[in-house]
């Protein structure tokens, strides 16, 4: 991969010969980016650049606005981070993942291999978000949540309509592989989707539901109370 870094870039950190920074995007200290693209342009930029110039690389790099990456982030090979989005200190990105203009990812979260933050999404401080989970524009996740690897959220109700709604995941909250949550949906502070579920309404803080459609069982401290039994036995 043939790399290029703009004349309009601050590198503080470590970044490899085969990465592409466009624009005045700013790397802090103690970061690491392998081969990977930050600043790209949207869409709207890149078709003025294909109606004004030949020079592609160049072209990008003009009308990129840059993203910026805080301190001792990792952002690893095949990723692509779009112009005007900021990450906080100590984020890590797995390979190939894709963050759309307007995200933002706060402090001390790691997103796992091939995730997609289309649009403009919320992180919270210190998700941790498995491989291949497929976020939509206006999603938000909230502090210290964990969504397991597959997980896919929606933010059409009637595709194609014109009216988006991203769900909500609270704080604390834990969302199990390949579980699907419906738009608007509020997963609340502290609860619990199961592995393979479907979320079509909103879910009660602290409380655990699984199913298709997703339906309440029990309580989080049930919850707890069954993974610290399980981790003492296979201890």
């Amino acid at each position: 991969m043939l790399g290029f870094i703009s004349k309009k870039a601050v590198i503080r950190g470590v970044v490899s010969r085969g990465a592409v920074i466009y624009g005045p995007t700013e790397i802090s200290e103690g970061c690491f980016v392998d081969d990977a693209v930050i600043g790209y342009p949207t869409r709207g930029r890149l078709m003025y650049v294909l109606e004004k110039s030949s020079d592609a690389t160049e072209a990008l790099d003009e009308v990129s606005l840059g993203a910026y990456l805080g301190p001792r982030c990792i952002v690893r090979s095949g990723c692509i981070i779009y112009e005007e989005v900021m990450m906080e200190d100590s984020v890590e990105l797995g390979h190939g993942v894709l963050i759309r203009s307007g995200s933002v990812v706060r402090s001390g979260s790691r997103i796992g291999s091939f995730t997609q933050l289309d649009g403009k999404v919320l992180i919270g401080k210190n998700v941790n978000i498995q491989s291949n989970v497929y976020l939509p524009h206006l999603t938000k996740i909230l502090d210290d949540a964990f969504l397991g690897p597959g997980v896919t959220m929606t933010n059409d109700l009637y595709p194609v309509a014109s009216s988006l709604k991203g769900p909500t995941i609270g704080a604390k909250a834990i969302i199990g592989s390949r579980a699907v949550i419906l738009p608007g949906v509020n997963i609340g502070e502290g609860a619990v989707v199961g592995a393979g579920s479907v979320v079509t309404r909103d879910v009660k803080p602290y409380t655990v539901v699984y199913g298709v459609p997703a339906r309440e069982v029990y309580s989080r401290e049930e919850y707890d109370r069954r993974k610290a039994m399980y981790e003492l036995k296979e201890g």
